[in-house]
């Protein structure tokens, strides 16, 4: 075995695991990548690494540098960590109403947080973050939605896993965020083979799923449309908090400890799977369950944790 000379080098290169037994059709393979084995637990480390590296070759970051980035989803964790291997400082945009681990673990690898109104959810980070760096010009505003750094992670690197690892793939599926992961993997396979179908997951308009938003909510990340994410998906369906919350215990029952937003893309790898006749389907998990212990997701009662999902952001 190669031993990595810093954590850093162990992002990527992600396992993938049959999950076919929750297929609805014999003939549907259903395929789960497994990003939660990233060193930050999460697909975003791929971008929080990719973002900085990508301002270091510009020149953009120089050493000791200040970054301020909004999140209330794993790049703030993802970026935490690079920031501290590497020696910046780190400054997240956070909402009020996330989880108590959010917070620890932003804090357990010395990033410095800003708190948003929670009512005003993610895009509310955004724009405070805007006016922050707009302040302080001296600090480094990395901006994840609109930075092609961010699905250049996913067309060098998680695509080129998915067809080296499955290159029988037919459908691909993964939630909806900053769009980043569906720009980039997509274009990839795309390339490779164009009949491969691109299918986002999204949330119903007004309502939370952690880590993925509706684009009928008022903000359309700049990557989304200038790399014309429109024309490249071939479907988007709609998975609300107790479908997600449902299939992220439903994975489960086959031994995968996920988070609520892999339970939203299982949710649409099933729709998928029961819509054709045959093919194999390669779903992208975002993160493991740790980060979502608190929202009672595998044990509370289904109807109170849908409730409280609606409220709080966990990851």
């Amino acid at each position: 075995m190669t031993i990595a000379a810093n954590v850093l080098e162990l992002i990527g290169n992600t396992p993938v695991v049959d999950v076919s037994s929750l297929s609805p059709n014999p003939d549907v393979r259903i395929l789960l990548k497994l990003e939660g084995a990233n060193p930050g637990g999460s697909v975003k480390d791929r971008v929080a690494l990719s973002l900085i590296e990508d301002a270091e070759r510009s020149g953009v970051l120089v050493p000791g540098a200040t970054l301020i980035e909004p999140s209330s989803g794993n790049t703030g964790i993802g970026l935490a960590i690079v920031c501290r291997v590497k020696g910046y400082h780190l400054k997240v945009v956070l909402p009020a109403n996330v989880s108590v681990e959010r917070r620890q673990l932003l804090e357990l690898w010395g990033a410095e947080i800003v708190e948003s109104p929670g009512s005003e959810g993610s895009n509310g980070a955004v724009r405070l973050a805007q006016r922050l760096a707009a302040e302080h010009p001296e600090w480094t505003f990395l901006y994840q939605y609109g930075n092609p750094a961010n699905p250049r992670a996913h067309y060098e690197g998680t695509g080129p896993e998915i067809w080296r690892d499955v290159p029988g793939v037919t459908h691909f599926v993964a939630g909806l965020g900053t769009s980043g992961t569906l720009l980039g993997v997509g274009r990839y396979l795309k390339e490779q083979n164009p009949d491969v179908e691109i299918w986002a997951v999204e949330p119903p308009s007004g309502e939370m799923v952690d880590g993925l938003r509706n684009l009928d909510d008022g903000y359309i990340p700049p990557i989304f449309e200038e790399l014309g994410g429109e024309k490249l998906l071939d479907r988007k369906t709609v998975v609300g908090p107790r479908d997600s919350i449902l299939w992220t215990r439903r994975l489960a029952d086959v031994g995968i400890f996920a988070g609520i937003s892999t339970g939203a893309a299982m949710a649409g790898a099933y729709r998928c799977a029961q819509q054709i006749e045959s093919g194999t389907i390669v779903v992208l998990s975002p993160d493991g369950g740790w980060k979502y212990l608190s929202t009672g997701a595998w044990t509370g009662d289904i109807d109170e944790v849908t409730e409280r999902a609606k409220k709080v952001i966990y990851f």
